[in-house]
């Protein structure tokens, strides 16, 4: 899976999601060269809940169905 920038350049790629006890990890690369391991804790996990509106968990859940840029 591939993150990027507004103007479409790449900033991360993440390779593998893994759970390591409590917390979520997320490994890949950062602008394609440097590797990267990020974690996201339980902490963390419930601050993005807080974030999520009921159309936003809408988008998310239909995203993969989208068609997408072309």
């Amino acid at each position: 899976m591939k993150i990027r920038a507004a103007d479409k350049s790449e900033l991360m790629e993440i390779s593998k999601i893994e759970v390591k006890g409590d917390d979520l990890v997320l490994k890949g690369k950062v602008y394609g060269a440097m590797p990267m391991t990020a974690v996201v804790t339980p902490e963390e996990a419930r601050k993005f809940g807080k974030m999520l509106t009921p159309k936003l968990v809408w988008f998310l859940l239909t995203m993969p169905f989208r068609k997408g840029a072309k």
